[in-house]
């Protein structure tokens, strides 16, 4: 335990290569006084502003906000990020305690009656005040922030709002903590050649790597990690042991016992709707919207049903086709949610002459890494230079320094890669540091997450192309945190509307089927001969092979999340009757199951970032495939004029500006929707 006389090393001056925290010098227990100090802190900066004599101005309002609580935020970053990626009980308990009084603490400024006039003076005469084009942006997103969060309504609203987040706050820590100990509490034992039967190699050696991690060596191991559980379900011929996993994987959340989460469901989602119906809007879904590229429910509920039918449709005959090769194999039961990617991955093979682990051996991790490392040389021309000897905050972490095409650094890259029990599971992007020019030259340290299958000592990990697209989709994410370029903080990186945040990431997703990338870096991890241009082809024509039902378990959950948080206030619901009977007006097919269901949709419950807005992949992919179209039409992927113009009003631009804007500043029109259809196979090419 760290002397009480030490210095707390999260409030000192970090003097750490790139400014990293000093991760080898925190100890757990330091994280509350370090809060403690840092929201005292914060407090007096936010007093100063609101009580000086001095007439409103955008130096001592707007940026004199910008440039407080830095410390807070540095102690959260960190925080928050170790609670996601290397938690312990210790931690889960800080995370407990401190979310309902940050929530407390951002409600007391959005609802600071002297700071909302200072900024309301502001924004009325914003277009006589000699401001830039940036300076109106983020003066306009303070405005809208502050109404947004109640600063318009009278005292006793605004104190129900106060009451209404904090409580949300300690739900949402809640839910999350309770997926992660069902998935902590889950292991599938594999014991001996039986229960093997039909996983190809890679999926084999993943298995025997998590079970040696729980010391159950010479036994084979499958976790509730997606990385884990859908190979296993893909491959496993063990129909019984393929039900089992299943029936555990989609059961998260929903225990009965002290994880379950369908309660905190309920109190989330009345909650949600009071916070609307006090904000003046009939339901949270209409709330959420209205600052957003969609505008309304009405607008996504469109797109997604555009979609729905024609993925349905699709599915449905994919369901009969799999139910036939099922028969062939002798199997006379209907389909059923656990058949599904298994007979889909025999229709794959035989349709496409791909064998079982055909691909994953000339897809090692280390290359893909490198794969999207060389996209953003050729598309932005940066560097990334590994950093060995940091000190991280897990030994599986790796580190990048990010250097410009004219020799600046840009920032840190962080990746860790591999699933472990103290990570939260799923794939995402974070930061330690955004960008920044107010407090000087920030650069950002930017982390991507994952949860790849960690292989045995001196062997590669190998992914398989889906994982491929994930650790791509992410490195979008990540770009759009390195290349910000913008002054102001609250403009920086991803802070853009939901609906757009995922045009960087599933646009730079397109990048990874080029056959400049493939050809170079999808190399067999033993022979180090590159990916056949016959399999190259092959996995290009299988691309839609199973879309129907990718499209269908995706939408499914974007249409229930809308209709979800469209109800009034509904102390009563139960969420179980809510998802079956929506899903049965939706016409579900019986052997896909949503993405994610309702107890265990981090998305939505687990603080709620795409409560009201897990359409918006969909809404991004109108943009991604759009987008992409424009680099198709020009006859180069690397268009030096394209990708100038992408880096600077979408990767770098922040939220310097409405999103429709910055697309089509990078497009020159708006995008057009069939490109959607076209990408996924329900609507042919012109």
């Amino acid at each position: 335990m760290p002397d009480s006389a030490t210095p707390n090393p999260l409030l000192a001056e970090w003097t750490t290569p790139f400014g990293l925290p000093p991760f080898e010098a925190i100890a757990t227990e330091q994280f509350p006084p370090a809060f403690e100090a840092a929201l005292a802190a914060h407090r007096r900066e936010l007093e100063a502003i609101a009580a000086t004599s001095e007439a409103p101005s955008f130096t001592n309002t707007i940026e004199a906000l910008e440039r407080s609580g830095r410390t807070l935020r540095r102690v959260a970053l960190t925080f928050f990020n170790l609670a996601g990626t290397d938690t312990d009980a210790e931690i889960q308990a800080i995370q407990r305690q401190i979310a309902p009084v940050l929530a407390r603490h951002q409600n007391a400024i959005y609802q600071d009656t002297s700071l909302f006039a200072r900024i309301g003076d502001l924004y009325d005469a914003r277009h006589g005040l000699d401001l830039s084009a940036e300076q109106v942006r983020v003066l306009e997103r303070y405005h809208t922030g502050f109404v947004r969060n109640g600063a318009a309504l009278d005292e006793p609203a605004r104190e129900r709002l106060g009451a209404i987040a904090e409580r949300q706050a300690t739900l949402g820590t809640r839910f999350a903590q309770n997926m992660l100990a069902d998935e902590q509490a889950y292991t599938l034992v594999l014991d001996g050649e039986a229960d093997l039967a039909g996983l190809p190699p890679f999926v084999r050696d993943a298995a025997a790597s998590a079970a040696a991690a729980r010391g159950l060596d010479g036994k084979h191991v499958v976790t509730l990690a997606r990385s884990s559980i859908e190979p296993f379900l893909t491959f496993s011929s063990r129909r019984d042991l393929r039900e089992q996993a299943f029936t555990a994987w989609i059961s998260r959340g929903e225990s009965g016992g002290a994880t379950d989460n369908r309660a905190i469901i309920q109190e989330i989602v009345a909650l949600r709707a009071e916070r609307a119906r006090l904000l003046g809007y009939p339901s949270f879904a209409h709330y959420r919207l209205a600052d957003s590229m969609a505008g309304s429910p009405e607008t996504a509920l469109e797109l997604l049903h555009s979609v729905w039918t024609p993925a349905r449709e699709r599915a449905m005959a994919d369901a009969a086709e799999l139910q036939a090769i099922a028969q062939e194999e002798g199997s006379n039961t209907p389909l059923r949610p656990w058949d599904w990617r298994y007979f889909a991955e025999q229709r794959r093979s035989a349709r496409f002459a791909m064998a079982p682990g055909e691909v994953e051996p000339y897809l090692p991790l280390d290359g893909m890494i490198e794969a999207a490392f060389f996209t953003a040389e050729r598309l932005f021309g940066l560097r990334f230079e590994p950093q060995t000897d940091l000190r991280l905050y897990h030994p599986d972490v790796r580190a990048w320094a990010v250097i410009d095409r004219d020799g600046r650094h840009l920032g840190l890259f962080l990746g860790d890669y591999f699933a472990r029990p103290s990570k939260r599971s799923g794939a995402w992007m974070s930061a330690y540091r955004s960008q920044e020019k107010l407090a000087g030259d920030i650069r950002p340290i930017i982390t991507n997450v994952m949860n790849f299958s960690k292989p045995a000592p001196g062997e590669p990990a190998l992914l398989g192309f889906d994982d491929a697209r994930t650790l791509f989709h992410e490195f979008g994410h990540a770009l759009h945190g390195l290349l910000s370029d913008v002054t102001y903080p609250y403009l920086a990186g991803t802070s853009v509307d939901r609906d757009f945040v995922e045009l960087p990431s599933q646009l730079f997703e397109h990048w990874l089927e080029q056959p400049a990338i493939l050809q170079r870096f999808a190399r067999h991890y033993r022979t180090n001969e590159p990916m056949p241009l016959s399999l190259i082809e092959r996995l290009k024509a299988a691309r839609n092979a199973d879309q129907g039902f990718a499209t269908v378990e995706y939408t499914a959950c974007a249409l229930v999340d809308l209709e979800l948080h469209l109800l009034p206030e509904s102390p009563d619901l139960d969420i179980t009757t809510f998802e079956s009977e929506s899903l049965a007006r939706l016409g579900m097919p019986s052997a896909i199951v949503m993405r994610h269901r309702p107890p265990h949709f981090a998305h939505l419950f687990s603080g709620g970032g795409y409560a009201a807005g897990y359409y918006s992949y969909m809404w991004s992919e109108v943009l991604d495939a759009d987008g992409f179209a424009a680099f198709e039409e020009a006859g180069d992927p690397f268009d030096p004029a394209l990708a100038l113009r992408l880096r600077e009003h979408v990767y770098a631009a922040g939220n310097r500006q409405p999103p429709a804007e910055a697309y089509r500043a990078f497009r020159g029109r708006d995008p057009l929707p069939q490109a959607l259809l076209a990408k996924r196979g329900f609507l042919q090419p012109a």
